[in-house]
């Protein structure tokens, strides 16, 4: 054994024993865990939180081994399926349609079902799979994604989980490019590159990204790499990037009003004008006289139909009920209300900061994303991760303490009527807002 190992092992052996107990516990998440059993879900969420926070605290300038077992943590989820989310079903189903040259957005798989299509293979195992709230909706996935989708679908073949493999190496390799733009932008910023590891080590991420293939890491890695080149003023490619990110998500779009002030009218007009050109010719291959009408149908059932881990919407919804309010009918009108809370945020964030570089509008991002999330009527565990990769550009940590605390929400998952507890949701949003207010005190102490 060299010399240089003998004395690594003997001066990071905590640090080890901490990595080989997280790669037992990723594993144990990845194949011995059944999203119904909530008890042993939180427990190995707990324990690998904690890892991770000691992992960061022991070794934040040893940025090769913190790299390294973030990959391998990742690498762990690689020959297993998703088992809290059953999301990807309707990624290869939709991947089949595009990569057979069918148009993803005209026809829900209830639709498709009746004719047996027969472009897809494995047809009755992924419209089962996907469940009958996806099977009876329109495909909500913007181009970018939807090409992906068939990416996975052709390399996959008749094969669900080859192309599971696919969806899975790209999520990882996103994964990887969010590090070194996140890096390189945090130097650019004048920060500590090792505060990248917040969100490279954070296991909600890992788990819900790699693990459960959602494809936020993907419009994140996207975003990340548009605001790199903003930092190094390359602002035209920029906006073909950041195009990309909206591509993914739609989330990025929410941020858009924030450029003007950074980039100056001149620039922000032209900036504006490449984001727009690149999402229409993008979106262009899809587009029919259906589509604008069944797209926007879907989007509008995220404002009036859904609800899960809400904040402030469960407690106006209380209020409302004990004044006989009917709860179908007062979440279409608090789904009217939110896009006009959203939009008057955004305002006041663009144009109340009087200093206004790119450190103030990823701050404002943060929270104008934050304040989204605290109105909404549906906040799934990997929304918020968007805010976690944000938060790491300012000096506030809550979105680590949510990433955390959203673990809670997962209870949901075991009931087989996927009924809430309100008392868990209590306790997260408690958590949340109290750590906010800790940290909005703490800052204003020190100016």
């Amino acid at each position: 054994m060299p010399f240089s190992f003998k004395n690594f092992m003997k001066l990071h052996r905590v640090s080890l024993i901490l990595a080989v107990l997280s790669f037992v516990f990723y594993y144990t998440f990845a194949y011995h865990l059944q999203r119904t059993d909530f008890i042993k879900l939180l427990t190995l969420f707990v324990a690998l939180y904690f890892f991770c926070f000691k992992l960061i605290q022991f070794e934040k300038l040893n940025f090769r081994f913190l790299l390294g077992i973030g990959i391998i943590f990742r690498l762990i989820f690689l020959f297993t399926e998703p088992n809290l989310s059953q999301d990807f079903y309707r990624f290869i189903w939709d991947g089949h349609l595009v990569s057979n040259g069918a148009n993803p957005y005209l026809n829900t798989p209830d639709q498709l079902m009746e004719n047996m299509v027969s472009m897809i293979p494995n047809a009755n195992i992924l419209y089962e799979g996907m469940g009958s709230l996806s099977a009876r909706h329109y495909s909500n996935y913007p181009p970018l994604n939807q090409l992906i989708f068939a990416i996975a679908a052709f390399v996959g073949g008749k094969s669900i989980f080859c192309s599971v493999l696919t969806l899975r190496a790209i999520i990882i390799l996103a994964d990887i490019g969010i590090f070194y733009f996140g890096r390189k932008l945090l130097k650019n910023l004048n920060r500590s590159p090792h505060l990248i590891f917040w969100y490279f080590l954070n296991p909600l991420i890992i788990v819900e990204l790699t693990g459960n293939l959602h494809f936020e890491g993907v419009m994140l890695f996207f975003f990340i790499l548009s605001m790199y080149l903003l930092s190094i003023d390359k602002w035209k490619i920029a906006g073909i990037v950041l195009a990309c990110s909206i591509s993914i998500k739609l989330v990025p779009l929410l941020f858009l009003p924030l450029f003007f002030k950074y980039l100056g009218w001149k620039k922000s007009f032209a900036f504006y004008a490449i984001i727009g050109i690149t999402s229409i010719a993008l979106f262009l291959p899809f587009y029919t006289p259906e589509f604008i009408d069944n797209y926007s149908k879907t989007l509008k059932l995220w404002f009036s139909n859904f609800e899960f881990n809400a904040s402030i919407y469960n407690i106006v919804k209380k209020i409302a009920i004990h004044f006989d309010a009917k709860p179908w009918e007062f979440i279409k009108e608090y789904g009217k209300i939110t896009p006009i809370l959203s939009i008057a945020t955004v305002g006041l964030f663009t144009f109340l900061p009087k200093k206004y570089d790119l450190n103030r509008v990823l701050w404002s991002m943060m929270w104008v994303l934050t304040i989204y999330y605290f109105i909404s009527t549906t906040v799934h565990p990997w929304y918020v991760i968007f805010i976690v990769l944000l938060s790491v550009f300012t000096t506030y940590r809550y979105a680590i303490i949510w990433s955390a605390a959203i673990v809670l929400s997962y209870f949901t998952y075991s009931q087989a009527d996927f009924k809430e507890n309100l008392w868990l949701l209590t306790i997260e949003y408690i958590s949340v807002y109290g750590f906010i207010i800790y940290e909005i005190i703490a800052h204003n102490n020190k100016k």
